[in-house]
């Protein structure tokens, strides 16, 4: 072990006398190394806080945003679920916790659908949007950090403080991270909570009764945060009962012994199941005490084993029914763009592919040399099913869904798989240290580079932001975040000038002062001037819209994620 790194809270290990060392001038540096740690800490995370704050000061809403944000309104103003019941209220009240703060305006006799309820708030009651939105984002803001302390703790009880310094950095200055934790969306906060929920029962390794509370209720904030959490909760159950077992470990069990030390883990198991199902509940009845949730009248039961299992649930009747309604958004079909190629549907090997354009070269060497320590190195092989495993059950769940939409989906590789890369640190080979201070310098520049564009971000191998959207499509690249900057872009450089737009995203243009008319509402040979193009919009390969493309000259782009063109 290197000097300076305190041994592992819960693996087996024989602790070792340290050398003895003549005094020098590097004592005091000896003496205040936990400051030091500590220092190192603060600056990463310090580094990550203003990389999101400026992303969301300075990106108008994406499409998603506008339906959590109207719905959290909803929340506080009404006290009404009926708004994006697809997804539960925790991550909305976290939004809600920002929009407090806020003396916003929302008509009460509204009656648009969700997608349209956040555009009301936003652009239609006489509201700042830009303030609403940085107020909406804050809370997830500072969430994301805390999800960061969660990683170099995780990292430091397996393997020390040398290694949590790793892990934090590769979290810290992961892009996908820090575009995605500065919006006000779900994504990271249900990765976090799950994150968090495995590290607490990594550690009822050692304290049972007190982690393993905590640990139910880190469980029960992911699935009230997004239903996707739910793939790997029988996963966190079996994780339970390993701990407890761990916690109970002796050589003198007999075979009795073993089987009430399982029957024990088993009704820990039922308890934490439990206490997370207490979490859904209590975030529905935040949001309306009477839960005076109607199921709505185009809601068709499911049948089969499914239909009966959802019966079943001991969750909130809203909360079953927004899991039929993302049944049936994954029994559609859906467009998907891939290396050019747009077709419709999904492929099983999107996400895996996606992740490797969008994550930082230094990262991904860094992530394949931690999970091989953890498998090869015996002393780190108890942490395999806390850290691995997980990471595999979740990206086989994800790899399921209908929607190829972005490296959103898969979120939680970057958070477990920083966790997995600080094994590197226990090897010994002669040149482990340099290279892994080398791949995390890589990963920082990197991502600086792309400073302040984190949304369309990729990889130095794929050409980095600017070729993004060659490869990928939507929220890896233009999620309508830059309609702001073209606002800005078109009044300095294009004054005056005819601007025919096509635009996807949470925006109004009208609303930043981009006076524009849709090309593909007349003849292509009435379009003539600016012709302004979503990536995204691009990336569908409409015929309307190639041919006015193809009739067009790039002269210009904005954040990576809108083409200007000329048309003649």
């Amino acid at each position: 072990m290197m000097q300076g790194q305190r041994p592992p809270l819960d693996l087996e290990c024989h602790p070792t006398v340290a050398p003895s060392t003549p005094p020098g001038r590097f004592d005091v540096l000896r003496r205040h190394r936990r400051w030091l740690f500590a220092l190192v800490v603060v600056a990463f995370l310090v580094q990550m806080a203003v990389a999101m704050l400026t992303t969301a000061v300075q990106q108008t809403p994406t499409i998603d945003e506008p339906v959590y944000v109207g719905t959290a309104m909803v929340y506080l103003r009404e006290h009404s679920l009926r708004y994006n019941p697809e997804h539960p209220p925790l991550g909305k009240l976290i939004i809600g916790a920002g929009l407090v703060f806020s003396d916003a305006r929302l008509d009460p006799a509204f009656t648009g659908n969700q997608g349209q309820v956040g555009r009301h708030l936003l652009y239609e009651s006489g509201n700042d949007p830009q303030r609403l939105m940085l107020l909406a984002r804050l809370p997830m803001i500072l969430l994301t950090l805390l999800f960061g302390l969660v990683v170099y703790l995780f990292a430091t009880d397996l393997v020390g403080r040398v290694g949590g310094l790793v892990a934090l950095a590769l979290y810290a200055f992961s892009p996908d991270i820090i575009a995605h934790g500065s919006l006000a969306t779900l994504d990271v906060p249900t990765s976090g909570f799950l994150l968090t929920s495995i590290w607490l029962l990594w550690r009822a390794r050692r304290r049972p009764l007190r982690y393993l509370p905590l640990a139910g209720m880190a469980m029960g904030a992911a699935m009230a945060t997004r239903m996707s959490a739910l793939a790997v909760v029988p996963m966190l159950l079996l994780l339970v009962v390993l701990s407890v077992w761990y916690a109970g470990r002796g050589t003198d069990l007999d075979r009795r012994g073993r089987t009430r030390l399982l029957a024990l883990g088993a009704a820990a198991a039922v308890g934490v199941a439990m206490v997370a199902v207490v979490v859904v509940w209590a975030t529905y009845l935040a949001v309306d005490p009477r839960l005076g949730w109607v199921t709505p009248d185009n809601m068709r039961p499911l049948q089969g084993l499914r239909g009966l299992a959802f019966e079943w649930l001991p969750f909130p009747e809203p909360y079953r029914d927004g899991m039929r309604i993302q049944v049936r958004f994954e029994r559609r079909t859906f467009h998907g763009f891939l290396f050019g190629r747009h077709y419709r549907g999904s492929l099983w090997y999107y996400l895996p592919v996606a992740m490797l354009v969008k994550t930082p070269l230094g990262a991904l060497a860094l992530w394949l040399a931690g999970s091989v320590a953890m498998l090869t190195v015996k002393r780190l092989r108890p942490a395999v099913p806390y850290v691995l495993i997980p990471t595999g059950v979740l990206l086989a769940a994800a790899v399921t869904g209908a929607r190829d939409f972005g490296t959103r989906y898969a979120i939680f590789m970057p958070m477990f798989l920083a966790v997995a890369a600080a094994a590197v640190v226990v090897v010994r080979w002669r040149w482990t240290a340099a290279g892994t201070v080398a791949l995390v310098l890589f990963v920082a520049i990197s991502s600086l580079r792309t400073y302040p564009y984190y949304l369309p971000y990729s990889n130095e191998a794929f050409g980095g932001p600017a070729k993004t959207h060659l490869h990928l499509h939507d929220s890896n690249v233009d999620w309508g975040q830059d309609l702001g900057r073209l606002a800005d872009r078109l009044r300095q450089r294009y004054p005056g000038e005819k601007v025919w737009l096509v635009y996807k995203g949470g925006g109004i243009p009208s609303h930043y002062g981009i006076v524009a008319s849709n090309p593909l509402k007349v003849p292509p040979g009435e379009v003539h001037g600016l012709l302004v193009v979503s990536n995204s919009r691009a990336a569908r390969l409409d015929r309307p819209l190639v041919t006015l493309i193809d009739g067009s000259r790039p002269i210009d782009e904005v954040g990576h994620s809108i083409t200007i063109y000329r048309r003649p």
